[in-house]
């Protein structure tokens, strides 16, 4: 497939459209999982660190399973996965309401619906990369978007319905509204060119194994051709014996023919497509001793080992708020009659101008990324160690939007990355630590949830939360000070695809 160059336009204002309220029906639901949680624990009656194991499995799978999603669309394609993700989603979510039990749970909403997230993830951004270019960093912040608004509005409608139709009625409907991801995925229609495919010398110069099998087969058919113009000629020669001996004739010639020229092609082609199957393996293989050693020299980079640290830490303590929060306040007796809006829905609306925030200030020439991105881990890491002095839904609501708008920081990740990496490096050092951050996620709420099991409150929980995240900042801060430009001065010195990090002015 020979794809156009991006037309940034024209159907790709479509793509960012459909992608937006693709991210917006799959992630509305997961991302406010904490309306679904307090009825979880009242359902099920289990301890609250089994119980958040659901949110953090449907928010965490999507990034540990992310090499697997890139292959899938990868290989069928953003549509197909898109539509195919749909099903999964509208049907994790119909099947959570019939759960009998936390651990059907575990399965239909968190692995499930988790993973039908990550795939949907994966193909809207790569369908969204396909069309632009120049304006890629503006598409690509227009899609975000739509799991923060998908947050802020998920929040209240479930609680609305299970007000009106119970728990298992919201998940139905909710499922069913996910139901629209089929007609936005059918839209994602790719970039494909409408030229005349190359030569078929230049695909042979590109792919010399693919010809090499296409030979192959060729030369099966001449030989059996051979052989059957061979058994030709002698039956009919034969023709005008008797029947016997026209069998018995026939039966030596074919014998003949198995024990002199197929058992020759066949050591032939045993040979040829031995030495094949050697070269293609100890081609993989000298392809995986080199990631490894790329990763291994990305991790000789001190900062890309403290941006892993800081992201894997920042998740565990950062993200229980999003899921958490609702029962905070109910266990602070926070009369439901101070409830203006949800906090869970403040949490995500700011995370949304967060995001737009900080990745407006990321362009400017006089920012620097890392340090912005450490400024944020350390305020999170303040507002966490607020969180059990605050005894109002009025306080709880300033910290709710205080902790959405720092986790915008997700927008100015990639260029905290390419930082640090290089771009050369970039797609490779992100998915190890997406991975990490997706690691993060699914421990985060589960941890909290212990604590809670534990001490019966949430005051130690957010207090180690806290701690997690300003370890995590100070660590990166430590890293990325000037201090430690003697040593990377000496980075010419290093092998060339190793890369340190300056501290410069620049994004």
């Amino acid at each position: 497939m020979v794809f156009r160059k991006p037309p940034d336009g024209g159907w790709g204002w479509v793509i960012v459209v459909v992608s937006f309220f693709t991210q917006f029906l799959c992630y509305g639901s997961p991302l406010a999982v904490g309306v679904l949680y307090l009825e979880w624990l009242d359902a099920f009656g289990e301890g609250k660190g089994k119980t958040a194991w659901v949110g953090s499995l449907a928010n965490g799978i999507g990034l540990l399973a992310s090499p697997v999603c890139s292959i899938c669309v990868s290989s069928f394609g953003a549509r197909p996965v898109a539509i195919f993700s749909g099903f999964m989603v509208a049907g994790g979510l119909m099947m959570s309401s019939f759960a009998p039990n936390i651990y059907f749970l575990y399965i239909s909403y968190g692995i499930v619906v988790g993973l039908g997230c990550g795939l949907l993830y994966t193909a809207t951004v790569t369908i969204t990369c396909h069309y632009f270019d120049k304006r890629r960093g503006l598409a690509l912040g227009l899609i975000s978007t739509g799991s923060s608004v998908g947050l802020f509005i998920y929040a209240a409608l479930q609680r609305e319905l299970i007000d009106l139709y119970g728990l298992d009625g919201c998940l139905l409907i909710v499922g069913a509204l996910s139901l629209n991801i089929l007609a936005c995925g059918s839209l994602m229609r790719p970039l494909e060119s409408t030229d005349s495919p190359p030569p078929e010398k230049s695909c042979v110069d590109k792919d010399p194994d693919q010809y090499f099998v296409y030979h192959e087969k060729e030369k099966t058919v001449e030989e059996n051709i051979s052989i059957l113009e061979k058994g030709y000629v002698d039956e009919k020669c034969a023709n005008n014996m008797p029947d016997y001996k026209q069998d018995s004739i026939l039966n030596k010639n074919v014998l003949s023919s198995i024990n002199v020229n197929e058992k020759d092609t066949y050591k032939k082609k045993v040979v040829e497509q031995t030495n094949f199957c050697k070269q293609l393996a100890k081609r993989k293989w000298q392809l995986y001793l080199n990631y490894w050693e790329e990763t291994m020299v990305l991790f000789k980079n001190k900062v890309f080992s403290a941006l892993f640290v800081a992201i894997l830490l920042f998740d565990i303590g950062g993200f229980p708020p999003s899921l958490l929060m609702e029962d905070v306040a109910r266990s602070a007796n926070i009369n439901e009659d101070d409830y203006h809006m949800p906090l869970i829905s403040i949490i995500g609306i700011m995370t949304a101008v967060g995001k737009l925030t900080l990745g407006i200030l990321a362009d400017f020439k006089w920012v620097n990324t890392l340090y912005l991105y450490v400024t944020t881990l350390l305020m999170t890491g303040l507002a966490l160690f607020a969180i059990p002095f605050a005894k109002s839904y009025l306080t709880l609501a300033m910290l709710s939007g205080i902790l959405g708008f720092l986790t915008g920081n997700w927008s100015i990740f990639p260029y905290v990355t390419t930082k640090t990496v290089g771009i050369e490096k970039l797609t490779h050092a992100y998915g190890i630590l997406m991975f990490f951050a997706g690691l993060g996620n699914s421990l985060g709420p589960p941890i909290v949830g212990w604590f809670y099991d534990w001490t019966q409150e949430y005051n130690t929980a957010f207090y180690f939360s806290g701690f997690c995240v300003l370890l995590g900042g100070f660590l990166l801060l430590l890293a990325a000070l000037p201090c430690w430009s003697a040593c990377t001065s000496q980075s010419s010195k290093l092998p060339p695809n190793t890369y340190s990090y300056k501290v410069a002015s620049s994004a």
